[in-house]
């Protein structure tokens, strides 16, 4: 939860505006200034304070404790002009919280974070609970200081300024390892514990026996990914509470699917119970990996619970990243997390060029030219399969004639894949349009580059005939220049000559251009391969000057009966 704390009128209207966008994650404190403050301070994960840096400062310094515990506090001056991350910048995300509070109320976000301001991802930012030396390894790095990474899991990690070796150092690793004063250890999700317990076997037990078998193999609990065991024991209080102790998920699996995995030590006491001979074991490892723990039980007489632990491989990650029409803020801010995530990047080069900026130093950068689609998804791939951590870009959403299709039909289920969306040239045309995709529409591409034309052509004849709004993808180029007056041609078949065709060139770009025409007026000798054109049905007017297809068709049967009167 977010609180809120104002003083003035001025303050008041900014903070409502916050509390009315973000009902659900926000709190207003009433009352005096310094009250609201010290509650909110006790009661929130964050606050933003719509007061002076300087009298926020003052209210919250005897409030202080530790940057592990602390909220996040943000600040907004009087004018609205600045959203000061003023604590808790990574840990407790006040940076990120100062963006969005910028982005809602037209503020600037001020983040003075160092290594923010560097472009490089703080150590405490990886999403990898991390212990140790941090300010001293973060202060090295920022320094220039050689910096050695061991990452003895091979987890992909976004750019950092390391060396080979150095007396500093960041270690990535699931065991538990003992530090110098100069390193710091990032706990990877690698481990999966496996978990059996009889009816009704209490939290405690189950916790222990967990703690303790990680514990006696050298094991770092801040590494386990999940708990796994069978449907049958998915609502058993004492598993189910020691998941949530260990703030993991609970994963469970059928018997069926636990009773075809190989394990060593089968049992016939689970395979009478829930029908399977192994719980424990078959439930870590029915992911595969490397089992480090075989079944163990607890200490309790009788015993009430087993578990077992196994590594699961590390994969390499794969984010295929939608870039949107052109215009930064049209410009997820999730694709934007993923392009600073990324260790590689692979992109058409003139993609590449957009968003160079958004990069962290020291991101590997694989860029080709037009026509090299399958060689960028397969690069991408590669990469991936190497450990790391690759963003692939492409315009629009990356799964709508881009680069999803491509990549997926390389990659195999031995890497993460994550899909980023991203506005597409079609909505971006249509909102500079009006509303002509109101109703039932569809993309084609008139490129027979990778689709003969025979399949184009069935797939337009069979937009007009089904009355569907068109929106056509490259539609002509220097050698492609008869496709769009054939299937302009096909849809007359089926419209009105008077049937409004939006053309929006470069949309979302500077030099970006609309007019609307229709289907008789339209040149195609006017449109190239950055223009969208977008064909209404019989329902799409030209409404003041923009062109509206509405929801539903009821209307223009009630003006076809008013005509006829």
């Amino acid at each position: 939860m977010i609180g809120l704390i104002s003083a003035t009128a001025a303050g008041a209207a900014a903070r409502n505006r916050l509390a009315a966008a973000w009902p659900d994650r926000t709190r207003v404190y009433d009352g005096p200034v310094g009250d609201a403050v010290r509650r909110a301070f006790a009661e929130c994960e964050q606050l933003v304070c719509f007061l002076a840096t300087g009298a926020v400062v003052r209210l919250i310094a005897p409030l202080l404790d530790s940057k592990a515990s602390d909220p996040g506090v943000v600040c907004v001056d009087e004018g609205g002009r600045f959203a000061v991350s003023l604590v808790g910048g990574h840990g407790g995300g006040a940076n990120e919280l100062a963006r969005e509070v910028g982005e809602l109320l037209d503020a600037e976000p001020v983040v003075t974070t160092a290594t923010d301001a560097v472009g490089m991802p703080g150590l405490d930012t990886l999403g990898l609970p991390v212990d140790g030396a941090v300010a001293a390894v973060s202060r090295a790095l920022l320094d220039g200081e050689p910096v050695a990474l061991h990452n003895e899991s091979g987890w992909p990690l976004p750019p950092l300024p390391v060396a080979a070796d150095g007396v500093y150092g960041i270690r990535v690793s699931d065991r538990l390892v003992e530090l110098s004063a100069q390193e710091v250890v990032l706990r990877p999700p690698t481990l999966v514990v496996g978990v059996g317990a009889s009816r009704g076997a209490p939290a405690e037990e189950v916790l222990e026996l967990i703690e303790g078998s990680l514990r006696e193999a050298g094991l770092s609990v801040k590494s386990v990914a999940g708990l796994a065991t069978v449907d049958a024991k998915a609502e058993e209080p004492g598993i189910v509470a020691a998941a949530e102790r260990l703030g993991v998920p609970l994963i469970t699996y059928s018997a069926e699917e636990l009773a075809v995995v190989e394990v060593p030590n089968p049992s016939e006491a689970p395979l009478a119970a829930v029908g399977t001979p192994s719980v424990a074991e078959a439930a870590a490892l029915i992911g595969g990996g490397e089992l480090l723990v075989p079944k163990r039980k607890s200490a309790a007489q009788p015993a009430m619970a087993t578990c077992a632990v196994v590594r699961r491989p590390v994969r390499g990650r794969l984010a295929v990243v939608g870039l949107g029409p052109g215009a930064r803020d049209l410009l997820t801010p999730r694709a934007k997390a993923e392009l600073e995530r990324a260790s590689v990047l692979v992109g058409l080069d003139q993609y590449v060029d957009q968003i160079r900026d958004l990069l962290r130093p020291g991101t590997l950068v694989l860029e080709s030219g037009l026509g090299a689609e399958e060689e960028r998804a397969r690069t991408a791939v590669e990469e991936a399969r190497k450990g790391q951590a690759v963003a692939l870009i492409g315009s629009g959403d990356a799964g709508v004639y881009a680069m999803a299709s491509p990549a997926l039909a390389e990659a195999s289920d031995d890497i993460d894949v994550i899909g980023v969306p991203g506005v597409t040239a079609a909505l971006a045309a249509a909102a500079i349009l009006g509303a002509p995709l109101g109703h039932d529409h569809v993309s084609v591409s008139l490129s027979d580059l990778h689709t003969p034309w025979e399949v184009i052509e069935r797939r337009v004849r069979a937009a007009a005939e089904a009355d569907i709004v068109v929106t056509f993808y490259n539609p002509r180029s220097r050698g492609r220049d008869w496709q769009l007056p054939k299937a302009l041609a096909i849809l007359a078949e089926h419209r009105e000559a008077t049937t409004p065709v939006g053309v929006v060139r470069n949309a979302s770009r500077p030099d970006e251009s609309s007019r609307l025409t229709t289907l008789a007026a339209l040149d195609p000798a006017t449109v190239d391969m950055m223009t969208v054109v977008t064909v209404g049905n019989t329902a799409t007017r030209d409404i003041a000057g923009r062109m509206v297809t509405p929801r539903g068709y009821r209307w223009q049967e009630s003006a076809r009966q008013e005509g006829a009167r």
